[in-house]
């Protein structure tokens, strides 16, 4: 296999550059899209500007016709003047000398006038008429003219005037019959919306183009130090937690007092950090506790057999091989229970269908359970089948533990009852002994605790008991709990039911 080293990213790291990056891109986007339309709507009014302006001279055309003056042939338009029955053009100008109209007008006549002419429409007023005509091709072009080799399309404006309504002297200075008709034609090159348009999209492309460099510069700039700004005090967190420690995590950031997202940041990591000093604080408390709860018995154990060792002859083996071997069980025990609270504190909670009836297994154990203290009874009392998703052995090391904690303080009697009520199994294992503080009925929970009577009287207890029961009872989705009684200390377990075969 080929090794491959990591790939070069163009992309910065750094979230301010990102920024100022991306904000850049949407901005030169932008600035794109606005410089299209304005250069699109730029064209758009020079056209209509081209267009006003061969509308203005058109009209100014079509005054002089009808004030009998023909037109010269300097002209910003193309225009060409014909008239019925009449071969060559009245006038033309303009560019249209490039199609030669002198001998042959161009753009075809107007028909004959009607007579008598119709009356005048006082309410319409002025009109023209505009169509897209073909223009005859021609064979000795130059680069320079105005129309094209093949002649092309344009959009074509004119008027009729009649010559019987001009005076005789105007019919004459223009050179046509009395009853013909002339024909104003007007061409509307796209070369001059196109001149116009170019004259003026260039320099709004090049102020367009400087305000956008401009406006991009501005634009990542801002965005960089604003994003630097806001980041302050992110560097500030960052700073405080790269000094924690798990030996000693009570840093605390700064909360800022703006109520941003950065707060939120702040308050979780200083809510973490305090997870993280009470597990440190938890977890050096377990040491301590573990380490004193292994030196008793190892203290006790070596001292038996150093004495032993020390006078041979006069050391009554069978009451030390007793001793060590009793310390020697109690270290066994508190090493298997430390065990298995690191299995717990690793392991997920039960997801499997194992099926265990609580009430069959605290019969089971009520029967079984050696009761070494004088008149102490140990009675069950369940009226059916108490099935619950678990563990078989872990429900049993479960229940053992909490009579072990009962047998340790119960006066005379134990009682173990066992209820199923809506879809919980409740297990409840109650003592008659001196009961426990109410200040201290969470606390009992807690590993290596054991309550100042509770150690008087305590025989072999490793103070992990009821820590082990609790986890147990957690990881079966259930809940373990001390319930106020007037007597005594009452457990009450409760563990989801499990349908019964009938019910599956």
């Amino acid at each position: 296999m080929n090794a491959t080293g990591p790939r070069r990213r163009w992309w910065p790291r750094s979230v301010r550059a990102r920024t100022a990056l991306a904000a850049a891109s949407a901005a030169a986007v932008i600035l794109v899209g606005i410089g299209w339309w304005v250069h699109h709507d730029v064209y758009r009014e020079s056209t209509q500007i081209a267009e006003g302006q061969a509308q203005a001279q058109f009209r100014a055309l079509v005054d002089q016709v009808e004030e009998g003056v023909v037109p010269v042939r300097r002209s910003t338009v193309p225009y060409e003047v014909v008239a019925t029955d009449r071969r060559g053009a009245v006038a033309y100008g303009g560019g249209m000398e490039e199609f030669d109209p002198g001998t042959r007008h161009v753009l075809p006549a107007p028909p004959k006038a009607e007579l008598p002419a119709p009356p005048d429409d006082e309410s319409s007023g002025w009109g023209y008429t505009t169509i897209p005509t073909r223009m005859p091709a021609r064979p000795d072009s130059e680069p320079g003219d105005r129309f094209g080799k093949d002649g092309g399309t344009y959009l074509v404006m004119y008027h009729d005037v009649r010559a019987d309504e001009l005076s005789s002297d105007r019919v004459a200075a223009l050179g046509v019959a009395a009853d013909a008709q002339l024909r104003v034609y007007v061409v509307v090159l796209p070369h001059a919306a196109e001149d116009i348009a170019e004259t003026i999209t260039e320099a709004t492309d090049r102020l367009l183009l400087r305000a956008g460099l401009v406006s991009l510069v501005l634009i990542a700039a801002v965005a960089y130090f604003a994003v630097r700004i806001a980041l302050r005090p992110v560097e500030a967190i960052r700073v405080l937690t790269a000094s924690v420690t798990a030996s000693d995590p009570r840093e605390r950031v700064t909360v800022p007092a703006t109520g941003h997202e950065i707060t939120a940041l702040a308050t979780t990591i200083n809510t973490t950090l305090q997870r993280l000093d009470n597990a440190a604080a938890q977890q050096r408390r377990f040491v301590a506790d573990a380490a004193h709860e292994l030196r008793s018995p190892l203290t006790t154990l070596l001292a038996s057999l150093e004495v032993a060792l020390a006078y041979p002859e006069r050391t009554d083996w069978p009451a030390a091989v007793t001793t060590a071997s009793r310390q020697t069980r109690r270290l066994h025990a508190l090493a298997e229970d430390l065990l298995l609270l690191a299995r717990l504190d690793t392991r997920t909670p039960m997801a499997g269908r194992d099926t265990v009836d609580l009430a069959a297994l605290a019969s089971r154990l009520t029967e079984q359970y050696p009761l070494t203290e004088g008149g102490l009874t140990l009675t069950c009392d369940s009226t059916a089948p108490a099935p619950a998703h678990g563990n078989p052995d872990e429900c049993e090391r479960l229940l053992r533990n909490l009579i072990d904690n009962a047998a340790r303080h119960a006066a005379h009697r134990i009682q173990i009852t066992v209820r199923n009520q809506d879809g919980w199994v409740d297990l409840t294992v109650h003592d008659d002994g001196p009961g426990v503080p109410t200040e201290d009925a969470e606390r009992i929970f807690e590993r290596f605790v054991r309550l100042d009577d509770a150690r008087s009287r305590d025989h072999g207890g490793t103070g992990l008991g009821l820590a082990i029961a609790r986890d147990l009872a957690h990881r079966h989705r259930g809940t373990l709990t001390l319930t106020p009684r007037t007597l005594g200390a009452c457990f009450q377990l409760r563990l989801p039911q499990a349908p019964t075969p009938a019910e599956e």
